[in-house]
């Protein structure tokens, strides 16, 4: 899960961090063979190793929790006004099954695409972190923020270890080493607005969302119903519709960790393209700066820092993925939001868009893993983790979950613990939910994992363009994000645009990586 699928650009400290984002399938053996070995070494260090004064069945035979230890996570979220309660909860249980406790620190949507790449580079110590494909996990991996897993893994967080998929493996390695866990729970690509329906209760809205035209139309009845609001929320971290323009109007495919360059995915042979090369760009541009003269969004959105307008009431709409869209329905039914999906071709997300990770600067790394295994593996440790408090917070009803106070608490932003057998849904969810993933299923098994299912584990390693690929994405954010809003002229910025992308080296990037996505669809023939 994550805040937003677009990848932000992470300013110049970035280009200090990004390295490489390493190809799957050419570095190491196969998966299945890959987790037999490591899993055969993890168990021979074990044999190896006598058990230490203290030590529980907790993560492995020789963990040593004879010390008490706080353990320190860092999250991408808003911190909710009563945290501290559900720490307090959560830290009774991990005392008494690990002899720890966890302090949890979060980094709010405004301030993360500076903070977060800057947190491993800082020298600060901390045991463990979410990350993701759209926080450039396997860069960070290459460039050394992360303990590798090889070893650890298997042996302090075996349960969680022989529950990951082949596919789950293959995703978490970097140069063939295991550097995340990734989440043991599917998610979908799906993407679109989520809306409010309860402001043209009344007005001559014909109700229809399937497509940018219904949406334009629906941004202009809100704007007539409801001046005071802002029909669409956008804020500091950029805009969510230029991806979804081309996901929506041609089914291209933008690559984790790439949004200035995309392919399509149903071409036999596809070629990467940028924004001032898409037949449709002027069309986009043009449908943005109505929107901008229309005042359906701010004038100073680049700097306005306010992530909660939607749930405020500040702003009727937003484009995200189906699960904000359930969480926005429960969390204030009275509005009647309603989702669509815009993205053509629908595929599940690579598992390392949520996943955790061990900070190189852990210094309690295989109590750390242990008590993930424990969060991941244990029922009463995982509601308490990722739920709160039952009866306080939330509580279980027909086998559902009930949020019982989202003013004061939220879930745990650590998305990547979620699991299959733990995950429970939503009390008073949606009916169409159900509707729209099970569209997403049949559409994913119609595709027979050909488009988009095919690309999603195709990862892009940027070591031999590093200064250019940080440049780039640099030069995304300091110019196209003015010029998608319609804040500059659109002729002479795109030009500008494409000028600023040629200088940052943007034909050398592409070059690296359709050399690599070549290699990538032959693998698979």
């Amino acid at each position: 899960m994550k805040k937003s699928v677009r990848i932000v650009s992470l300013l110049l400290a970035l280009a200090m961090t990004v390295s490489v984002f390493a190809a799957c399938g050419d570095k190491t053996s196969s998966s299945s063979s890959k987790k037999e070995e490591t899993s055969s070494k993890a168990s021979t260090a074990s044999e190896g190793s006598e058990a230490s004064e203290g030590s529980t069945a907790e993560g492995g035979s020789d963990l040593d929790t004879s010390k008490e230890v706080e353990l320190v996570m860092y999250v991408v979220s808003d911190r909710p006004a009563k945290q501290d309660d559900i720490d307090a909860n959560f830290n009774k249980l991990f005392k008494e099954k690990l002899n720890c406790t966890l302090k949890v620190n979060w980094i709010g949507w405004a301030e993360y695409p500076n903070k977060y790449p800057l947190l491993f580079s800082s020298g600060e110590k901390f045991d463990m972190a979410y990350t993701a494909t759209w926080l450039n996990y396997s860069s960070l991996a290459q460039k050394g923020a992360f303990k590798s897993l090889d070893e650890m893994w298997p042996k302090y967080a075996p349960k969680n270890f022989e529950r990951q998929s082949e596919s789950a493996l293959q995703q978490a390695t970097v140069d063939g080493h295991y550097y995340c866990i990734p989440t043991l729970l599917a998610t979908y690509s799906a993407y679109g607005p989520i809306y409010r329906t309860d402001i043209l209760e009344g007005t001559d809205w014909n109700g229809k969302m399937e497509n940018f035209a219904d949406l334009e139309a629906y941004l202009g009845a809100v704007k007539a119903a409801a001046p005071e609001m802002e029909p669409y929320n956008v804020y500091q971290s950029g805009s969510e519709v230029d991806n979804m323009y081309v996901q929506a109007e041609e089914g291209y495919f933008f690559t984790k960790g790439v949004d200035f360059l995309f392919f399509d995915p149903s071409a036999e042979n596809p070629k990467f393209m940028t924004w001032y090369e898409y037949d449709g760009a002027m069309d986009f541009l043009n449908m943005m700066k109505r929107w901008n003269d229309n005042g359906y969004f701010t004038k100073s959105a680049l700097s306005d820092t306010d992530s909660q307008k939607v749930q405020t009431g500040k702003a009727a709409c937003t484009i995200h993925n189906i699960d904000t869209y359930e969480s926005r329905a429960i969390d204030k039914p009275e509005w009647n939001f309603k989702f669509a999906n815009f993205v053509q071709d629908v595929s599940n997300l690579p598992f390392t868009q949520d996943a955790l990770v061990i900070s190189n600067t852990a210094e309690n790394p295989e109590r750390a893993l242990a008590l993930y295994d424990l969060i991941t593996s244990d029922e009463d440790a995982y509601r308490a983790f990722y739920y709160g408090i039952e009866g306080t917070s939330y509580e279980i009803v027909d086998n559902q979950v009930k949020s019982l106070d989202s003013d004061n608490y939220a879930f745990s932003a650590c998305w990547a613990a979620r699991t299959s057998e733990f995950n429970l849904p939503s009390y008073g969810s949606p009916e169409d939910v159900k509707t729209w993933k099970d569209s997403f299923d049949k559409h994913i098994e119609e595709k027979g994992g050909e488009g988009s299912q095919k690309y999603q584990a195709f990862v892009i390693d940027t070591s031999n363009i590093e200064t250019e690929f940080a440049a780039c994405k640099n030069v995304v954010q300091q110019y196209w994000w003015p010029l998608e809003l319609a804040y500059v002229d659109l002729e002479s910025g795109l030009a500008d645009f494409q000028s600023k992308m040629e200088a940052a080296g943007v034909e050398k990037v592409r070059e690296e990586l359709q050399k690599q996505l070549d290699e990538f669809i032959a693998s698979t023939k």
